[in-house]
């Protein structure tokens, strides 16, 4: 995925199939200016963690 693309995931009021190393996510922000975004598993909203966004996978 790309950042444009994940940033309009993340101000979307629908949530998207997003999946990070096979898990799904939610994408809280995007930092445009680096390619990173801030996800946590929807399984574990506490477990935030940075990554970059060509590593997400929208279904």
């Amino acid at each position: 995925m790309d950042a444009q693309r994940a940033q309009e995931i993340s101000a979307s009021t629908t949530m998207a199939n997003v999946m990070f190393n096979g898990e799904p996510v939610y994408i809280e922000h995007v930092d445009q200016s680096n390619g990173k975004a801030t996800i946590h598993a929807l399984n574990n909203p506490n477990n935030k963690q940075s990554v970059l966004v060509t590593n997400l996978l929208e279904q």
